[in-house]
Parts: C-alpha cells; structure tokens; sequence
C-alpha cells in the first residue's frame, strides 16, 4: 500500500472565510480558533471569517491565519484515525507540518508565526523588496540570470521552485524588475510581478532571520512523530535542533517544494492530502506527478468524508 503525506499552504491561500464551516460545526475546531485568539492577544478569528481582506493579506495576520486555519482541519482529520508517514509545508505551512508532527504546539507555533510575520515586514520595509513568478524557464538558467542581472541590478534571487515552469524569484525591486524584463534569456514565456510585501526567500530577509533564532531559542522542540520533509535541503529531517536551525535558513533560502514533492514520490508517498484553505498545492503537485492521488481538506465537508 502507497505512503500518505499530509501537506499545508503557505501564503497567498488565505481568504476571508476560511475554516468558519468546521469552527460552527466541530467543537473541537472552533477550540482551535479561541486558543489562537486568546495566545495572539486579539480576535484573529474574527479577523479571518470576516475580514477585512486587506488587513487578513497582511503577512503578520496571514501567517497565523493560515496556520490556525489548518490546524483547525487537522483537528478534525485526527478524530477520524487518520495519520501520515511524511508531512511538509510550503514556506510558512512548514510550521503547520511541524504542529501536524507534534514538533511544535500549536500555541508555540502561533505565536512564533506572528513574529516571523512582523519580522519579515520589517527587513526590507515598504517598497524596497519584491518578487515574481517567472513561467517556462529552466531552473539553471533562471539561477544563472538572476546572478547576471544581481552584479548590476541588485540582488535577485531564485525564491520558490514550485513545480516543473513556475519558479519565483525574490529580492531588490531593480533586481527583480532586471529578470522581469530579460525573462526570454532564460527561455522563460513571461513574469508576473506578485503582489507582497517584501522578498521573502532572498539574502534580504537574513535581518528577519537572525530575530527570529532568538525567538526559536525560546521554544522546545519535540523529535517529530513522522519525518518532516523540509522547504531548504527537500529532505526529511527528524532531529529538532536540526529542525530549529533550518526554520532559521528557510526565512532566506529558497523553498524546494517541487524537490520535495519528487522525494516523497520517490519514497513511496501516492496520496497527497492538502490540508487548509484553497487547494494550491494540489495545483503544483499535479504539475509534478499527474499519477498521485490528490485530496483537499478545506471545507467541513472535505474533513467528514476524508479518504
């Protein structure tokens, strides 16, 4: 029988509404978002089921947004026995794999989310950062470019390696604007330039990083439950100091997601259940390996008949 690895989203799938099914439904859910509400401080779930849209596309709202929302599903996938051989995240649902693990508690995760969030708003503050999703080039010349365009633009950097033709890049907005504008030289079809608020994933955010080791030094790390394949080496990673150390280089590194899909194919994995609002992943999956079986978790009805 194939392996089962559980995934979570990152930023970009949050919308205003998610989760408020199984938080009306499911006690244990909604437990979820009160805990959340009460560790933050202020009523981040009334935030997430009713907006403003604006102020949920904040990264230091989004971050814990998303991670509480995906906890809330996992909560209800866990009353029905159901348990992975892998998980992974994508960027910062890596914290949400680490909860789903039992690396960290969800109270330590969402809190430490919330900083990483402010901490990554603050690097590069408004305007001096930024990123975009480069389609149909190959990696090595993609990289190659971004080195072309850094020695006289800025610094440009290779940032999510999402599946097979889409790759983004992150760093300064000329270094940026350079590969936007020179995308044919690494066979790239077009760039779109994306709408967020700083160069996650470059050199820039190492000022973010090194806050954040702080912050991680406050927290107990538990040896996981299942192997956590991680966003900077694509490989699973079971001891928690090596665990706490590459959270600190995922805030500047590139997130392999599409490395770490082909590893857990590799490994045996054929069901991939994606867990938390919208259905991302299971987009750039299916752009990996068409042969997998894909199942979403983000609605109450998706958790109840689960698998």
């Amino acid at each position: 029988m194939g392996k089962i690895a559980f995934v979570f989203p990152g930023q970009g799938a949050q919308a205003v509404g998610m989760g408020k099914d199984i938080f009306d439904a499911l006690p244990q859910c909604r437990a979820v978002f009160e805990k959340g509400d009460e560790v933050l401080g202020f009523p981040l779930s009334t935030l997430i089921f009713e907006g403003p849209e604006g102020d949920l596309k904040q990264t230091v709202n989004t971050q814990p947004a998303l991670l509480t929302t995906s906890t809330a599903y996992l909560t209800a996938l866990h009353d029905l026995g159901i348990k992975p051989d892998y998980v992974a995240g994508h960027s910062l649902g890596e914290y949400s794999a680490l909860v789903a693990a039992g690396v960290l508690s969800y109270e330590d995760a969402v809190s430490l989310v919330r900083l990483r969030g402010r901490f990554m708003e603050e690097a590069v503050p408004g305007g001096g950062g930024a990123m975009a999703a480069v389609l149909g080039a190959e990696r090595e010349a993609l990289a190659e470019l971004c080195r072309s365009v850094s020695e006289t633009s800025g610094p440009v950097e290779l940032a999510n390696v999402n599946c097979p033709g889409q790759i983004v890049v992150s760093g300064s907005q000329d270094g940026v604007n350079g590969v936007v504008s020179r995308v044919k030289e690494a066979g790239g079809k077009r760039a779109i330039p994306l709408e967020v608020s700083g160069p996650f994933h470059s050199s820039l955010m190492k000022e973010a990083a090194d806050r954040l080791a702080e912050e991680l030094k406050k927290v107990t790390f538990h040896a996981p439950a299942v192997p956590v394949v991680v966003n900077v080496t694509a490989a699973p990673v079971t001891n928690p100091e090596e665990i706490r150390e590459l959270l600190v280089r995922q805030v500047y590194s590139p997130v392999l997601w599409q490395d770490s899909v082909e590893w857990l194919i590799a490994n045996g994995v054929d069901t991939f259940v994606e867990i938390g609002s919208g259905s991302v992943l299971t987009g750039l999956i299916r752009k990996i390996d068409k042969s997998v079986k894909l199942i979403n978790i983000n609605s109450l009805e998706s958790a109840q008949t689960a698998l």
